[in-house]
């Protein structure tokens, strides 16, 4: 570990980045350049203490999952995020775990999105990110662990995860996840985690098993969707989506038209805050 090196890295990416740039108003006027550091602490969901004692050269090594955090908070590319790991002392992310690195152009964007339910996905239907509003239309999805950190995963194996559909849609939605999961599959190989995913269904979901024969392959969300919101019943929703160019995450955008009963209720949400859908017991 170089405590030096690492200080110094952290402290010149913290002193380049404005509020603007991570989602965070300006406030009051700032004595020094950049965020400070209490600012990253929060973004990284560290202490305070801890952060400075990083920059003051004199912290404990970081674990591979607080430096993820770093990078993320941060808004490393991937290089940067591959020097930040070498200097604190450990390995280079591997393409395996590397690949829930939020792509930094995905996340401006997502730090300008405050209004409306907005996340970023990994091309196993994993939750990167999410802002305010999507937690509380879906749910906190951070918690997750293991296999159930895919939504494919958890639509085949918790009935519960199903609840925010309607009833006439889950048929399109199974058929969906797993053209997508077959798209990530063909791209990544069988020895991948889109492969252990796949193995792993074909053992647990009869379902699952029936419409991987068919072959379908499409990486695909749809236009206009209706969820259901525990406390304000459905919502009638249209979806965007902005991949990156390797087509490894995506970012969603989820909105109603003006005036629409499906704006009213996104305003609605937006005061009542989180409402959960029921736990969520699948295996991780």
């Amino acid at each position: 570990m170089d405590r030096a090196a690492l200080a110094d890295f952290l402290r010149r990416r913290r002193e380049a980045l404005q509020p603007g740039d991570v989602g965070l108003a300006a406030g009051a006027r700032r004595r020094a350049p950049g965020l400070r550091r209490e600012e990253v602490a929060a973004l990284a969901a560290m202490s305070t203490d801890y952060y400075t004692r990083l920059e003051q050269q004199r912290g404990p090594q970081p674990s591979a999952q607080m430096l993820a955090s770093l990078a993320r908070a941060l808004r490393l590319t991937s290089q940067e995020r591959d020097y930040l790991f070498r200097v604190a002392g450990h390995n280079a992310p591997a393409s395996v775990s590397a690949a829930t690195h939020v792509a930094p152009a995905l996340l401006r964007v997502l730090d300008r999105l405050e209004d409306t339910p907005a996340l970023i996905l990994s091309n196993l239907g994993e939750t990167l990110v999410q802002n305010r509003m999507a937690e509380a239309l879906l749910g906190d999805k951070s918690g997750y662990t293991g296999l159930a950190r895919s939504e494919i995963y958890r639509w085949f194996t918790a009935p519960a995860e199903r609840l925010r559909y309607p009833e006439e849609d889950r048929d399109r939605q199974s058929r969906a996840q797993v053209a997508n999961l077959r798209a990530a599959y063909g791209s990544m190989g069988p020895q991948s985690r889109a492969g252990e995913l796949v193995r792993a269904l074909q053992r647990v979901s009869p379902e699952f098993a029936e419409l991987w024969e068919r072959h379908e392959v499409a990486t695909r969300f749809a236009d206009h969707k209706t969820l259901i919101h525990p406390e304000l019943g459905p919502i009638e929703l249209d979806c965007q989506a902005l991949f990156t160019e390797d087509q490894s995450q995506a970012l969603l955008v989820l909105t109603a038209p003006p005036r629409s009963e499906g704006y009213e209720k996104l305003q609605l949400l937006a005061v009542l805050g989180h409402e959960r859908f029921p736990a969520d017991t699948s295996p991780s």
